[in-house]
């Protein structure tokens, strides 16, 4: 599973040419001023001036750098250069060496400082990549015979995780799978992603019904935004127009992937996935699809959708808005129909392929700034054929009845 997405190879070759810069300039600095030192012996006198080199050597290179080009400079503040400099007194030259050994001791103790936030930074890091990879944790290659893929571009800078969710599941019910994005994105949005994972985690397993499993989500959500309201703001009541998290909301997309292929589906406001063959990326279907759960309570009666049948070496691309709406600087949104064609044109669709090449193209498209948080799930059918097709394809009709558990093998 691809985790996180390289903003691109700008950036690693402008941290490497600045890593250089930083390596040779403390030296440039000091020859410099000795070089005019020497060349300019009734001038100016810039001796002063190499106080600066251990600053910047202590900057970019390190403490052990800082000190022994520090210890030179005030040598050479101390060695009379050129006629100009053997007409300065001692005390003057005795002035420039203790502020140049002042300045080495400041970016001593500065350096050491900074060399210990950089560990506790790294040590943050760790701990936080660990943390959201039990959130959204990494899917397998292969599951129930299914090929994965899949991947997360957070809006927010430095995280892994965002406002957009997915997982499958293996279950004796068929795999389901869960494609969710929570209104807005950072702390608060990941904190609505854990819980309604959590929720779907268990659900998915626990409830022979496929509705019964989006009413679980349903009160999950209702249950955490109850508590973050209560958190933040404990003056505001559940029903108060005013609350926070009065008008919160998740789109949420549950397939379940029956042994035969067969595909049903319930949509809360959700983007439907695309069908991809070779060459080939049509919508799968194209019903109406319920509120997003936050919004309004759900309907008494939630009968699944019957999309028909996935058949063997056929994808699905589910998504969040973010790579539909995701605009360049002119304002065109990026054409995520023509790019899923390009992306699908091996045979069979690979889904690592399709989500390497999307992204790309997105990061392309926004040159590598996203404003929304963005999450793909790509999943091929690699099962035998075990039957002939069920349904219309691209037309989702609503099942009469919840499916029945089946055993996958």
């Amino acid at each position: 599973m691809i985790r996180t997405i390289a903003r691109g190879g700008a950036r690693v070759g402008a941290s490497r040419a600045w890593r250089t810069l930083v390596l040779v300039l403390p030296g440039l600095w000091v020859g410099t001023v000795v070089l005019w030192e020497v060349l300019h012996p009734t001038g100016a006198q810039l001796i002063q001036l190499l106080a600066a080199a251990p600053a910047i050597a202590c900057a970019g290179t390190g403490r052990r750098s800082c000190v022994l080009l520090g210890g030179m400079c005030a040598v050479f503040a101390l060695v009379p250069i050129g006629s100009a400099g053997r007409d300065e007194s001692i005390g003057t030259r005795f002035g420039t060496f203790a502020a140049i050994l002042a300045v080495v001791i400041a970016s001593y103790l500065t350096a050491g400082r900074r060399a210990r936030l950089q560990r506790e930074l790294e040590s943050a890091h760790a701990i936080a990549d660990a943390a959201q990879a039990v959130v959204l944790r990494p899917l397998p290659p292969r599951l129930d015979g299914l090929a994965l893929a899949a991947g997360q571009l957070s809006a927010s800078r430095g995280a892994a995780v965002g406002g957009d969710l997915y997982e499958v599941m293996a279950t004796t019910h068929g795999v389901r799978v869960v494609m969710g994005d929570v209104r807005g994105h950072g702390l608060a949005a990941v904190g609505t992603v854990a819980a309604l994972l959590g929720s779907f985690r268990d659900a998915a397993h626990d409830e022979a019904k496929f509705a019964d499993v989006l009413r679980r989500l349903e009160r999950a959500l209702d249950r955490h935004l109850r508590e973050r309201s209560r958190h933040e703001h404990p003056a505001a009541t559940d029903k108060d127009p005013q609350s926070p998290v009065a008008e919160d909301f998740v789109t949420v997309l549950l397939l379940e992937i029956r042994e035969d292929g067969e595909v049903h589906a319930l949509n809360c406001g959700h983007p439907w996935p695309y069908l991809l063959t070779p060459g080939r990326a049509k919508p799968f279907a194209q019903a109406e699809p319920l509120p997003p759960l936050g919004l309004f309570p759900l309907p008494t009666e939630l009968p699944a959708m019957d999309c028909g049948q996935l058949q063997p070496g056929e994808a699905l691309f589910l998504y969040t808005d973010g790579a539909e709406d995701a605009r360049d600087g002119t304002g065109r949104f990026f054409p995520l129909p023509a790019a899923l064609t390009e992306a699908a044109k091996a045979d069979p669709v690979s889904p690592r392929d399709v989500l390497r090449d999307v992204f790309a193209g997105l990061q392309r498209h926004t040159a590598g700034s996203t404003s929304d948080d963005i999450a793909i799930l790509v999943l091929r059918n690699d099962r035998s054929a075990l039957g002939a097709p069920l349904g219309a394809r691209g037309t989702a009709r609503q099942a009469t009845t919840d499916p029945q558990p089946t055993t996958n093998l």
